[in-house]
């Protein structure tokens, strides 16, 4: 007798195998020393300096510390992705667009869409400015640097 899977399971799946796909597809992509995705939002350049600014880092880490650390570790895997090294899996662009414009990158960036499947918890669209968003991806390179946490 063949048993069918019931339709939230198969859904389940079907995500579950498209977010494996959409990070193979990302990991291949950067490892082809190609540019790495900018995502879906008002960051379409973004110049950083080769120095990290310790205030702004500071000033994100605050930033982070209130709207993101519910959700999000360093160095472990939680409600949300784990950031260790996030600086170096995605392009600047596409943490800043991820964070300002989340709702719209969910689901029309293939990499944020495969997040959504493993994890299954959309990231909430916060009420941040783009200015509060420099800062926590400069908190971020900071972290990935090894000069904060």
């Amino acid at each position: 007798m063949l048993v069918k899977e019931p339709r939230a399971a198969g859904a389940r799946t079907l995500l579950v195998v498209a977010a494996a796909v959409a990070l193979l597809a990302a990991a291949a992509f950067a490892q082809q020393g190609e540019e790495l995705p900018k995502g879906i939002g008002p960051i379409q350049e973004l110049a950083l300096p080769e120095t990290i600014d310790d205030a702004l880092a500071a000033e994100g880490q605050a930033t982070f510390t209130g709207f993101c650390s519910a959700c999000h570790k360093f160095g472990e895997r939680y409600v949300g992705p784990d950031l260790a090294g996030v600086t170096q899996r995605r392009a600047p662009e596409w943490i800043m667009n991820m964070i300002l414009n989340t709702n719209e990158m969910i689901f029309n960036d293939d990499t944020a869409y495969g997040l959504l499947a493993e994890y299954m918890t959309p990231m909430a669209q916060l009420p941040l400015t783009e200015e509060q968003v420099r800062g926590i991806l400069e908190y971020f390179r900071q972290v990935d640097a090894g000069l904060g946490q």
